[in-house]
């Protein structure tokens, strides 16, 4: 298994999409399907950005400050997602709501996904090098044990916005 932090970080990304399509190919009367993948959708979601607040992006931003911009970009739209996923979390599935909470979730978060796969990762892999992004995702690694998993629980994101802005 790599410890690539960009590598770890796609591997959650394919692991979301396919979540996202599962969700879209659930079909109009899947309530309890729907359900089911929504949890997935929010625990995925929560420890994924927990590690990219914690770990990947003050490492990035303290190594590369040119990229403190998309960093900072990259906080805001985690922000947008947290607090869908902790609305989405307190609807119930049968809520008319529902499914167009979810469906505004992944269409944030696939363009969140595709900026930093096409955009981002580019630069960090380029200016870091391997063995770098190595050290990072072995850090990520250790970070994923504690993080929560669902989007209730006290996230890290403004304690890590806070300290990256220190």
């Amino acid at each position: 298994m790599s410890t690539d932090a960009i590598v770890l970080l796609k591997q959650d990304h394919k692991e979301i999409r396919k979540l996202f399509r599962d969700f879209q190919a659930a079909g109009e009367n899947a309530t309890k399907r729907k359900a089911k993948i929504v949890d997935k959708i929010l625990e995925a979601l929560t420890v994924h950005t927990y590690v990219e607040n914690e770990c990947m992006y003050p490492a990035v931003r303290k190594l590369l400050p040119e990229v403190t911009d998309d960093v900072l970009e990259s906080y805001e739209e985690h922000h947008v997602a947290d607090v869908l996923c902790m609305e989405l979390a307190a609807l119930k599935p049968d809520d008319e709501r529902f499914d167009a909470k979810t469906t505004v979730l992944i269409e944030n978060v696939t363009h969140h996904i595709e900026e930093e796969e096409q955009e981002w990762f580019p630069k960090v892999r380029e200016a870091l090098g391997r063995k770098k992004l190595q050290e990072i995702g072995a850090e990520m690694l250790e970070v994923r044990k504690k993080a929560p998993r669902r989007p209730e629980q006290p996230g890290a994101l403004k304690k890590a916005v806070d300290a990256v802005l220190a």
